[in-house]
């Protein structure tokens, strides 16, 4: 098959794409490099199966171009910083909600129809059943980050009713693994680099939260898109397990060989948006025959392996 990567000089995005040049596919990335790294694409280049397309989604007529020829797009391109969201409210809508929009559009107009979106548990906002399965009632958002997304998967299906396409919708928790860029564990690698000795903690360090290695977020994937043929599939993607921060720091610093004095900030979160408590309900998937290789952990501390190789990422992460 030939895939088409919105994002794929991303994380996951470039995760996916070696991915499915090693199963044999073609892989077209689509990218503008603003966040995505061309180091990411080091290994994919060397393929006569890969075709990097620059540009950016709002390149309405280049995005569709470069589309041409696909079986089914990946779409993983958004703005994921959660924590900055009130601080520009407009980005999320643009790079997330009608970007998705772009997106469905350019498959139309090249008789595309399969799409696997990366959408987040985020949209479950602050949830009244954990663990969260998919059918859950969708409470009061609490974050333009997972407004956004919940618009995208409307979108989906909307585009997946009116004009026949076939809807891959994966609500993650947060992912780790090689190729990490930012996030809580680049976050205290990059304050204990500039002060093993005493680190700042935002809240209280009691936050519960679910994390899943890369490569079993795209086995997970994958699972799904050989397997299910519904008009619209929605599946959440996590581990069965969650932690809480103090659990992750102890990680990190050990990995680290530091043990700094935690000064917390307070509260129950970090900042407004920020889920106390996040994990999801995966038996849906489970029931597919795929599960989680690495614990929590495991993830974390291959992070930061990861980090520690690549430090140029503190700096790329600002």
């Amino acid at each position: 098959m030939h895939y088409f990567v919105t994002g794929g000089a991303g994380f996951i995005g470039s995760n996916m794409a070696d991915r499915l040049l090693q199963c044999g596919h073609r892989v077209t990335v689509y990218d503008n490099f603003v966040t995505g790294h061309r180091e990411y694409l080091e290994d994919a280049m060397k393929s006569g199966s890969f075709t990097l397309a620059e540009g950016a989604l709002e390149e309405e007529d280049k995005l569709a171009q470069a589309m041409k020829g696909a079986d089914f797009v990946f779409h993983f391109a958004a703005n994921a910083d959660v924590r900055m969201g009130l601080s520009h409210p407009r980005k999320d809508l643009e790079q997330n909600t009608i970007n998705t929009y772009r997106v469905l559009e350019a498959m139309r107009a090249n008789g595309i129809k399969r799409i696997g979106f990366s959408s987040t548990g985020s949209i479950y906002g602050e949830a009244e059943v954990i663990p969260t399965p998919e059918d859950a009632p969708i409470p009061v958002q609490t974050s333009l980050y997972g407004a956004s997304k919940m618009a995208c998967e409307g979108l989906i299906e909307a585009y997946a009713e009116g004009f026949g396409f076939q809807g891959y919708i994966f609500r993650f928790v947060s992912i780790l693994g090689e190729r990490y860029p930012h996030g809580h564990v680049i976050d205290f690698y990059r304050k204990l680099k500039a002060d093993p000795h005493k680190m700042e903690v935002l809240g209280d360090g009691h936050q519960k939260k679910s994390y899943l290695y890369v490569g079993d977020c795209l086995d997970a994937i994958l699972t799904v898109t050989e397997k299910c043929r519904e008009k619209v599939n929605i599946f959440n993607l996590g581990t069965d397990e969650y932690c809480e921060v103090n659990d992750s720091i102890g990680w990190i610093t050990e990995r680290l060989g530091y043990d700094p004095e935690l000064a917390y900030t307070g509260g129950d979160r970090g900042w407004v948006g920020d889920n106390p408590f996040i994990y999801l309900d995966t038996q849906k998937i489970r029931s597919l025959g795929w599960k989680p290789k690495l614990t929590i952990r495991e993830a974390v501390e291959r992070t930061v392996d990861y980090i520690k190789e690549n430090e140029w990422l503190l700096e790329a992460a600002k």
